[in-house]
């Protein structure tokens, strides 16, 4: 199979790390019989297919996938307020570099970076860049009641964008009583996750303060593109919606990248309506049970370009930066 697309969404963690991070809320991962649990719930993947890299390469040659951005599973986020996790992002950041050196050139790495302190945040992301094994850093679209547009999170995307590193926003799947059924924490929290942090980066003025930021949105947005029109609408009608940014909400929606897992034709469709030129990218979310395992026949049944795909990809990872100063 032809291995021509470019994966921006995939996860990997090394099992010295299934502790997860202090105070985690989510406990720690677990490998009972070659399953994966996150405390007592099934993940429903095998464990190999998380923290063994032949096994994520093996995936790739079935897959048509030539390189691979793997990034820590979100429920490894250090979100934790009141307890500094710089001594684990550092370990998982370490162990991903090492991962990448060693794939010839088919994996790159997304870090980690410790949310409890911005200042200490700045001086991990100033390390990854310089270190350069590292293209970016993965986050969560909310944060203690707030999202992109306000502390650390804003402070992490000022930073990451002054070192040219790649940003994806992951949601974290978190718990409300009203989603404690039907993986609704999921099937609904996590598009309403990300939507959330696409509405604060826009109307909030991130994506207008930050021009060069190269910030990716993961499960297509979720439901962002079904309410970019009701965004755009309250902007021209509301002051209140559009103190924050002096630009448009579908203007600044152009500037942002986001991957085709939609699980649907239609919804991919309406993505491609709104994003801008090369802004839709191809991502996986392997090894989950929500990954889109045939992803090769996804895009194309879907009427995509490989090369523009692959284009994008590159772009929003930094790949052809890295050429250029490697040149």
């Amino acid at each position: 199979m032809s291995t021509d697309l470019v994966d921006v969404h995939a996860h990997w963690l090394p099992g010295e790390l299934f502790g997860l991070p202090p105070n985690s809320p989510f406990g720690a991962m677990q490998d009972r019989d070659g399953e994966l649990f996150l405390g007592d719930v099934p993940l429903s993947i095998r464990t190999e297919a998380m923290s063994d890299v032949d096994a994520i390469v093996a995936d790739m040659d079935a897959s048509g996938i030539g390189v691979r951005a793997l990034s820590a599973p979100p429920f490894a986020f250090a979100v934790d307020a009141d307890v500094p996790a710089g001594e684990y992002t550092d370990a998982f950041n370490d162990a991903l570099a090492e991962v990448v050196a060693d794939s010839s050139g088919r994996l790159v790495g997304l870090g980690s970076v410790r949310l409890d302190d911005a200042d200490a945040a700045d001086r991990q992301i100033h390390e990854i860049a310089s270190q350069g094994a590292l293209v970016g850093i993965a986050i969560p679209p909310v944060l203690r009641g707030g999202s992109l547009d306000v502390g650390v999170l804003r402070s992490v995307l000022r930073s990451a964008s002054a070192n040219r590193l790649a940003v994806l926003v992951h949601p974290m799947q978190l718990p409300r009583p009203e989603w404690s059924k039907y993986y609704l924490a999921n099937l609904v929290g996590n598009p309403v996750e990300t939507a959330t942090a696409v509405a604060s980066s826009i109307l909030g003025g991130v994506l207008e303060e930050l021009p060069d930021l190269r910030i990716c949105f993961v499960h297509g947005g979720g439901c962002a593109p079904d309410l970019l029109g009701r965004w755009a609408h309250a902007w021209d009608a509301r002051r209140d919606v559009r103190v924050g940014s002096s630009t448009g909400p579908r203007e600044l929606f152009r500037s942002a990248y986001f991957d085709t897992v939609t699980h649907d034709r239609a919804a991919l469709d309406l993505l491609r309506a709104h994003a801008g030129k090369n802004r839709i990218v191809c991502g996986t979310d392997y090894p989950f049970d929500m990954a889109e395992a045939d992803v090769a026949g996804f895009v194309d049944a879907a009427g995509l370009d490989r090369s523009a795909l692959a284009a994008g990809s590159r772009e929003f990872l930094g790949l052809n930066i890295r050429s250029e100063v490697s040149a």
